[in-house]
């Protein structure tokens, strides 16, 4: 429909202006250029947002593989102690056999050799148990090692998050009551920028005060080059009224979420290869958008920070 009601207005522009058919040839180009353009950008936030999925997806798949490897060491455990048990039941029955034997020789010489041949199958029984056990024993202490470790390195990362998000509330002090917070949580930090922090509504430029804020928390970023940034864009459900480079919503919330992104690759510190926009649209609200208040809230931009998991993941594969 707004596509029809563009070409109506140059067919106007052309019949009362008198403009000749090579500008209207030029403006059509610029309109199907424009249209081009605005699926591209539609293309390119679908693919974001499936490599956000997949991050988290990576994540929720190594938690599982973690709680799987702490089955399969209690397991072991249990193996261990059934084996120690038979053991000390072999030792029992080996005493028995020698006592009897010892006391049956003088009686009967046939009826002792078979117990010695009883004697000498379990003392290899006993043998064999005991290197089966010693083996159980091997591999349980090194994959109590690993999850141990593995323990470790995610409690490590946790208090790293920890004190990066510690880091950005100091960072971010003046702006406490401004529509921003930061929270920990499932091992992310989350900072959310509500936007009248930092947009005017409908523009996707950012403020003074915005900026000062994006580059307070650029600078802590500089220093944390293992981290994963995810910037998200998001809106209230009430329809967009603007005109010209925005076609709605979703594609207003992808601006805003770059705009971000341009201001944070300011900062050389920042690796660019950590940086994702996303815009989420209406698509992930935060609170009702029955109320003015509600709709504050969903208007936001959210900077997810993720540490990179490859070292968990390389230990996961060796338990």
């Amino acid at each position: 429909m707004k596509n029809k009601i563009v070409i109506l207005v140059i067919a106007t522009i052309l019949v009362s202006s008198c403009v000749s058919p090579k500008v209207y040839k030029d403006l059509e180009s610029k309109y199907a250029s424009l249209k081009k353009e605005n699926k591209k950008l539609s293309e390119e936030n679908e693919s974001l947002l499936g490599a956000n999925n997949k991050t988290e997806n990576d994540y929720a798949t190594l938690k599982k593989d973690y709680d799987t490897a702490i089955a399969n060491r209690d397991k072991l455990q249990a193996d261990y102690n059934a084996s120690k048990t038979n053991l000390e039941n072999l030792k029992a029955s080996y005493d028995a056999l020698e006592k009897n034997s010892s006391a049956s020789l003088a009686e009967n010489s046939k009826k002792n050799r078979e117990l010695l041949a009883q004697l000498e199958a379990k003392e290899q029984a006993l043998e064999a148990e005991n290197i089966r056990l010693e083996n159980i024993k091997s591999e349980l202490e090194q994959r109590s090692n690993r999850v141990t470790e593995l323990e470790n390195m995610i409690a490590s990362k946790d208090a790293a998050m920890t004190q990066l998000k510690n880091a950005i509330s100091k960072a971010l002090t003046d702006f406490d009551g401004k529509g921003l917070t930061v929270e920990q949580r499932d091992g992310k930090v989350y900072v959310s920028m509500e936007n009248k922090l930092l947009f005017e509504s409908g523009s996707w430029a950012v403020g003074a005060q915005g900026k000062k804020a994006v580059q307070q928390l650029g600078n802590v970023l500089g220093e944390n080059p293992e981290i994963a940034v995810l910037i998200e864009g998001h809106t209230d459900d009430d329809p967009y009224k603007g005109t010209g480079q925005i076609s709605g919503n979703w594609d207003l919330s992808t601006k805003r979420a770059t705009a971000i992104v341009n201001i944070l690759r300011e900062n050389n510190a920042i690796v660019p290869e950590n940086l994702t926009a996303a815009g989420r649209g209406e698509f992930a609200p935060i609170a009702s958008n029955e109320t003015a208040e509600g709709k504050a809230k969903n208007r936001r931009i959210e900077v997810i920070l993720t540490p990179k998991l490859d070292e968990v993941t390389k230990l996961l594969n060796e338990i």
